[in-house]
């Protein structure tokens, strides 16, 4: 390719510069073309089309690797023109690709390319560096004879190395993928040990079921071909902790993986119980889904029939993800985006092939390969890992269908259906019919899988995790679905019956009302203003806020940005992003969130030490000071925002007034060097106590102050949300958070200075009206709720909202506070 020509050392990734792939050189292009640098036969594309092997002849095999960690690109940019096997001339094109888009996207466009390492090859007559041109010869290679000492037996072609993982997150996804990159150039066969399991260490899948965590001990076992070479490769890079290096020293000890727990119900007969993974209220008659197993035949008609049947029907399923993923948003991509991945996963493909060797048909086999591996993941001890199991199934029928040519029947279900069924899939779930269904609950599944995270998008109200009990309903038995209490009646008696359908009613009536009235401002029946926004993490959502009625958004959480990735996003890829919201949002306000990252959400390259407590270590702003980078970055691109001071800063997780100032210097240094006169508003999140205790030692210094009641919660109540033993506790209507609700008020009112709630009480009808009582002049709620609070404003005046907010600071306990709530009327 032509580019500047540089040492191997000079590659800004240890892989690469210390050799582990081999020796050879390294171009930084100026032009969007690879070349091939000799005759030869292609032996290995990467299907993201950035990296290509060539068989020389005489052993001699190149890769060239077109950037670093270009293979998060997923194939953007890069334009393959030929495919595994093909004989190539020298200078013929290889890959073309879009060297802007990679300079933007990668770390690094420099190129290395290597002689893979061999006994008898060594590189000479190196170029020495500079500009190169297509065609010219950058080096040389020479067979050496290689002296053979006498031994004792024969030569081992198996090489083990222990290594203790320093991955902070452990072995998961993205780096499971990388250890599969420098894979790439070796033969040999390459496993990974954990007590008495293993996996291919090229099958991220399958490393996943390990469950490899920080502090674990794992074997590496490498046979065949160059198997010391690649063991030793493989434990270079772990012991790097690929960005995510912790001590392996401060690994938390090992607790028992949390189930779901059914929510807790009174021994009245005909009330069953189960865990919440939508919220809603529905009526209707009991309906079993089983969907029946598809009949395939097991017997094979040949390998090579039986394969290309199995790569057709991988295929029809691959473009059929990747036209879905053409449009999709919100939840749906990134399930799609995991179901396209699994589909790349070549130890999978690697055993549906063998079993068609053996005698299987293309459908059996591909049965055969994922079967195993959804037992693996549901019996792997971790609830998240179990629940992708789901997952899997669903791309186990997919592609089975595909192959023997069938379709489901479109999923029809009797009006006012309640759907049971012992587990569903995602794909099951997005083609139900809400007009049909009007909830579902399954024996199995978890709160947080693809199938509640679609229900919840689509509206429907659903439980999980019923157990057994559930398969004792019988067919066409009437039933109250309540999903917020957890629980289903069974044959309700008529009282009870009349009570939901009112309720049922009442609930649809006020929906249509208040989107009928969602484009007015928000006001309270005295004609008190109360702005309502929404909170937002995409383009997407703006849009749909402003179509809801949004007059703002509270809240853009900028963590979409940073998280699954490699590399942090530049200033001018996070400038586009915020400019397209705030143009979404045809002038609204825009409050961006600075990155609130750690704790639960990590990211790869601002590795975080394990924490024996992450929700009280480094986390929020905390992160933005322990990297002034990360931080300088993102309020630049901030104040690349047009028109200026239409995007407000919000810091996240603040603590003190220090922090405030700190970052309040860093803004007002850029504004200067920037030329921006213009006035930038700065906020703070009021999440711990601290920050309600001294807000108004805050407010002198910030130009508004956000609640966000989540967080604000857990830290008052000392109760971890992502606890399931106590997150039943967790409520933010407890007395003890609305009186930091209230002193926050107070000392912001005393400066001159808005308060709003950007947190989950926002979208709590019952909590609406004793925010307002309390203060708050801003609510920050859930996108699909903004019609509904707005509603619900026009119904209250300011007198009753305060004397009701009154009563609830003198309840003893959170029930009391919620009792008091439903009894409210405006």
């Amino acid at each position: 390719m032509a580019g500047w020509l540089m040492p191997l050392e000079e590659v800004p990734d240890p892989v690469f510069a210390q050799r582990m792939l081999g020796d050879g050189v390294a171009i930084d292009p100026t032009e969007g073309c690879l070349y091939a640098p000799c005759d030869g036969e292609v032996t290995v594309l990467q299907p993201t089309g950035h990296a290509i092997t060539l068989r020389a002849g005489d052993g001699v095999e190149l890769l060239m690797h077109i950037g670093i960690d270009t293979v998060q690109l997923a194939g953007a940019g890069f334009d393959p023109r030929v495919k595994v096997g093909d004989k190539v001339r020298a200078g013929d094109v290889l890959i073309r690709f879009d060297l802007d888009a990679i300079v933007c996207g990668a770390p690094s466009v420099t190129t290395p390319v290597l002689l893979i390492g061999q006994d008898g090859l060594a590189l000479t007559g190196k170029h020495g560096g500079g500009i190169v041109a297509p065609g010219e010869p950058i080096f040389s290679i020479r067979r050496e004879a290689v002296a053979v000492e006498a031994v004792a037996g024969p030569v081992s072609e198996t090489a083990v190395r222990e290594v203790v993982v320093p991955l902070a997150h452990g072995i998961h996804a993205r780096p499971a993928a990388r250890l599969r990159e420098v894979l790439v150039p070796f033969a040999a066969r390459v496993t990974i040990t954990k007590g008495d399991q293993s996996a291919d260490a090229r099958s991220p899948v399958r490393l996943m079921t390990l469950g490899i965590k920080l502090g674990d001990t794992i074997r590496i076992t490498a046979e065949g071909g160059r198997a010391d070479e690649a063991a030793a490769t493989l434990a270079a890079l772990i012991e790097t902790g690929m960005g995510e290096k912790a001590d392996p020293a401060n690994a938390p000890a090992p607790a028992p993986a949390a189930a779901p727990v059914a929510a807790p119900v009174s021994n009245e007969p005909g009330l069953l119980g189960g865990v919440t993974a939508a919220p809603g209220l529905a009526i209707g008659t009991a309906c079993f889904f089983r969907l029946p197993e598809l009949s395939i035949d097991p017997v094979g008609k040949g390998a090579s029939l039986e394969r290309a049947r199995l790569e057709d029907g991988i295929a029809k399923v691959v473009r059929a993800i990747d036209a879905d993923l053409s449009h999709a948003a919100g939840p749906m991509r990134s399930i799609l985006t995991a179901h396209r991945t699994m589909l790349d996963d070549p130890d999978m493909l690697e055993t549906a092939r063998q079993a068609i060797l053996d005698g299987a048909s293309a459908g059996h086999a591909w049965r055969l390969a994922l079967r195993p591996q959804a037992d693996l993941l549901r019996a792997s001890g971790d609830a998240h890992l179990a629940e992708r199991a789901d997952d899997m199934v669903d791309l186990e029928r997919r592609v089975v269908s595909a192959i023997e040519g069938l379709e489901d029947a479109p999923l029809v279900f009797p009006p006012d259906t309640i759907l049971l069924a012992d587990d569903l899939l995602p794909s099951q779930v997005t083609g139900l019919d809400p007009a049909q269904v009007r909830g579902f609950a399954t024996v199995r599944g978890g709160p947080t899988s693809h199938v509640a995270i679609l229900a919840a998008s689509l509206g429907i109200p659903a439980l999980v995790a019923m157990g057994a009990p559930l398969r004792g309903i019988a067919e066409g038995e009437t039933l109250i679905l309540d999903a917020g209490a957890g629980t289903i009646r069974i044959a309700p008696d008529t009282a009870q019956r009349a009570e939901a359908q009112a309720r049922v009613d009442a609930r649809a009536a006020a929906l249509a009302g208040a989107h009928a009235a969602a484009a007015a401002p928000a006001k309270l029946a005295d004609g008190t203003r109360i702005e309502v926004f929404a909170n937002l993490g995409s383009v997407g959502d703006a849009e749909r806020a402003v179509a809801a009625g949004a007059e703002g958004s509270g809240l853009l959480r900028t963590e979409f940005l940073f998280l699954e990735r490699e590399t942090p996003p530049s200033v001018a890829e996070q400038t586009a992003e915020y400019q397209a919201i705030a143009d979404a949002l045809q002038g609204r306000p825009l409050i961006i969130r600075l990155l609130d990252i750690g704790g639960d959400k990590p990211a790869p390259y601002l590795p975080i030490a394990t924490e024996e407590n992450p929700a009280l270590g480094l986390r929020g702003i905390r992160v933005g000071l322990a990297h002034p980078q990360v931080l300088e970055d993102q309020l630049r691109a901030i104040l690349g925002v047009r028109p200026i001071g239409i995007a407000k800063i919000m810091l996240p997780m603040i603590a003190s007034v220090g922090e405030l100032r700190a970052v309040r210097a860093v803004l007002d240094r850029l504004r200067d060097e920037l030329g921006i006169g213009e006035k930038v508003e700065l906020g703070i999140m009021v999440e711990t106590p601290a920050a309600a205790a001294t807000a108004d030692l805050l407010a002198t210094e910030a130009d508004f102050l956000s609640i966000g009641t989540n967080d604000l919660t857990q830290y008052t109540l000392a109760m971890d949300r992502g606890n399931p033993a106590v997150a039943s506790g967790i409520d933010g209507l407890h007395p003890a958070v609305l009186r930091l609700i209230a002193d926050t008020c107070r000392g912001a009112a005393a400066r001159g200075r808005w308060v709003g709630v950007c947190g989950g009480l926002a979208s709590d009808p019952l909590a609406v009206p004793i925010l307002v009582g309390l203060g708050v002049t801003e609510l920050s709620a859930t996108v699909s709720v903004v019609p509904e609070v707005k509603a619900l404003l026009a119904t209250l005046t300011l007198e009753h909202a305060r004397a009701h907010a009154a009563a609830a600071l003198n309840c003893a306990t959170a029930a009391d506070v919620r009792r008091l709530a439903r009894e409210f009327t405006a």
